[in-house]
């Protein structure tokens, strides 16, 4: 079997101690994701998520370093590669056409200190992010999470 391997960045935005992210809603179900998307050809990695984040959120952010990297390997019509980015919030664009994600259904400033308990996915990154606010050591790497993989809420 051939699958592509798909490359995406996502932003981890962080002010006052809470982490902008994407609310998906699918019926009763409500979660968060963080925003980004995937890589196009000829695009680096800063580009693709400076056009995400505008598409997704109206947000104008500037990319800073590479924190995580978590992969999905099955689970999806392709295998997915994380590149978590921290960003700073540089304000709101409205003059923007957004695209939103299937379901999206807003966004919110979610408490780092109680992300442990939040449905973020993936979760691995939870207690990573909780992690690097609280100056705690942290992994860059975190592996593979897939579908129906336990929830990280430690």
């Amino acid at each position: 079997m051939t699958r592509q391997i798909r490359t995406s960045a996502k932003a981890l935005i962080i002010k006052d101690g809470k982490m902008l992210a994407i609310k998906i809603k699918d019926g009763e179900e409500e979660w968060f994701i963080m925003p980004g998307g995937g890589q196009e050809a000829e695009e680096t990695l800063p580009e693709t998520l400076k056009r995400e984040v505008l598409e997704e959120m109206g947000v104008l952010v500037e990319v800073k370093d590479l924190m995580f990297v978590i992969e999905g390997v099955h689970g999806e019509d392709f295998h997915r590669v994380d590149m978590v980015f921290l960003c700073e919030y540089l304000g709101q664009q409205e003059d923007v056409e957004r695209i939103c994600d299937t379901n999206q259904a807003g966004f919110e400033w979610l408490d780092i200190s109680t992300l442990n308990t939040t449905p973020l996915y993936p979760s691995k990154l939870r207690r990573q992010i909780m992690n690097l606010q609280e100056g705690k050591p942290y992994k860059v790497y975190l592996g593979n999470e897939e579908i129906g993989d336990p929830e990280v809420t430690d």
